[in-house]
């Protein structure tokens, strides 16, 4: 479905891919562990911990991938085939303060950029939310990111009770983050903060306690991070930079022997619900997100000082900053060569996968992730894609 959908984004027509968002609270009280799966390798990670790693004498590593906080894909049938439904049980629900949630402000559909409407359109979000649905979904969110915490939680105390605690360095963050209504979306795919600013934890022996790095810093990071704390030498040609300075507190000017961190960090997507190759450069105050050549899509510009929630696009008032940044965001990658042969590629491959199903591709794409859409004028959908052909 994903593919499929990022192939077609090209194609003048609007299909919902998504179900609604929903939310569905689960067992009782003492229902604690909601994602089973989670847990089993939580568990899994503790006894190793406590078996094999207070054996050893080398150093380890231990790589725990969770699911949660991601929300559960619904039953694959029915009204809300393909939504994502935001998971919990009464026991992490009532660890959220319902009062404390803030319902964040949208804009309305005819002044959204239009990858956003895009976006919001795919997702299906541009229909009527009630306050207390918006205010549901993020309330399950928080409550699905307090048992991802508390999965955290036995990792800390099994290094703790082993005695691992103190020489052992521990690196908590995520692949993307989640909207939960923000800029009428829910889910990734969007560089507004709540999709791009991840969380990036680290504690251990050297890394200064209680510090917030005001830097920015991406995740490309880690792997050379993770280079510098196993005492590997870093290759030079490395996109990211070692956080081992800062995280010890040390001057900016301390540089590393591969030069300065640069002050950006960069970030690009051309999946599915967007329709438009996206580029995000972040660098002080400013975010610059450029799309597809430069040209027939608008950019936006936010100063994330004065309008933390970026709700006003200031491209147009400030001319001389976003050339700036557009001039080291090319610098950085031919975004506009990137976003052509983006396009060519997804051309060709719906090309080939729709020749591999013969003339029963129409039938094949109905029962993708559309929520029903295109069999109600499959038709008009089949045109518009020989048409985009």
């Amino acid at each position: 479905s994903n593919r499929v959908e990022a192939w077609t984004r090209d194609v003048d027509f609007l299909l919902r891919q998504e179900g609604r968002p929903m939310v569905n609270l689960t067992g009782d009280r003492k229902h604690v562990r909601v994602m089973e799966a989670d847990w089993q390798n939580t568990d899994k990670a503790v006894n190793w911990i406590k078996e094999e790693a207070i054996n050893l004498t080398q150093p380890f590593v231990l790589y725990l991938g969770l699911n949660l906080p991601h929300p559960y894909p619904s039953p694959y049938a029915g009204e809300n085939f393909g939504s994502s439904t935001f998971l919990t049980s009464p026991y992490w629900l009532e660890k959220v303060t319902y009062e404390a949630i803030k319902i964040p402000k949208w804009s309305s559909l005819s002044e959204m950029h239009p990858v956003d409407y895009y976006s919001s359109y795919t997702k299906n979000c541009t229909g009527e939310f009630t306050k207390q649905e918006v205010r549901n979904i993020r309330a399950f969110y928080y409550a699905m990111c307090a048992e991802t915490d508390a999965m955290l939680g036995e990792i800390i105390s099994a290094l703790r009770d082993t005695g691992l605690l103190k020489k052992t360095i521990v690196i908590f963050t995520a692949d993307h983050g989640e909207l939960a209504m923000e800029h009428r979306q829910f889910y990734k795919m969007s560089m507004y903060e709540g999709s791009s600013h991840v969380p990036l934890l680290v504690m251990g022996p050297g890394v200064k306690e209680q510090q917030q790095v005001r830097n920015v810093v991406s995740l490309v990071d880690i792997y050379p991070t993770m280079l510098d704390i196993a005492r590997i030498p870093i290759l030079q040609n490395l996109s990211g930079y070692s956080l081992i300075p800062l995280l010890r507190g040390k001057a900016e000017n301390e540089v590393s022997p591969r030069g300065p961190r640069p002050s950006w960090v960069l970030s690009e997507f051309h999946g599915c619900n967007v329709n438009s190759s996206t580029y995000m450069l972040r660098t002080g105050k400013w975010k610059y997100i450029a799309y597809s050549d430069g040209h027939s899509v608008l950019p936006q510009l936010f100063d994330l000082t004065a309008d933390p929630d970026e709700l006003t696009n200031v491209a147009i008032k400030f001319p001389v900053i976003v050339h700036f940044l557009d001039k080291i965001l090319r610098s950085i990658v031919n975004y506009p060569k990137v976003s052509s042969s983006v396009q060519e590629y997804n051309k060709r491959q719906f090309i080939s996968w729709k020749q591999s199903l013969g003339q029963n591709y129409s039938n094949v794409i109905a029962n993708l992730r559309w929520h029903q859409d295109w069999l109600k004028e499959p038709k008009k959908y089949e045109n518009a894609i020989d048409k985009w052909l």
